[in-house]
């Protein structure tokens, strides 16, 4: 595991219940400019493997980026952390980004 990739595996276990971040905020976070892509790549691979919240990781712009069925998923492990969505999709990064 590279030292970036633990770096950003670091920040996705830090948020807190109830919060969400943008894939380009815990590459920031990581130490990592325009890393956005490669948060997802470490979601994509490692997620499971180190038990990620991938569910708290969001668009910069407050939308959940995966479709169909993971974003149905998504979305409902969201609710179950109190986690508002509005009609059209976003999320109030406001209050509920995680700073």
């Amino acid at each position: 595991m590279t030292d970036s990739t633990r770096r950003i595996i670091e920040q996705i276990l830090a948020i807190p219940k109830g919060k969400v971040s943008s894939y380009r905020d815990i590459a920031l976070k990581a130490g990592i400019q325009n890393g956005a892509r490669q948060t997802v790549r470490v979601l994509h691979s490692m997620a499971e493997k180190y038990n990620l919240p991938w569910h708290r990781i969001i668009r910069s712009n407050g939308t959940i980026a995966l479709t169909g069925e993971g974003m149905a998923m998504q979305i409902t492990l969201l609710r179950g952390e109190g986690i508002k969505i509005s009609k059209d999709g976003k999320i109030d990064m406001n209050k509920f980004g995680w700073k």
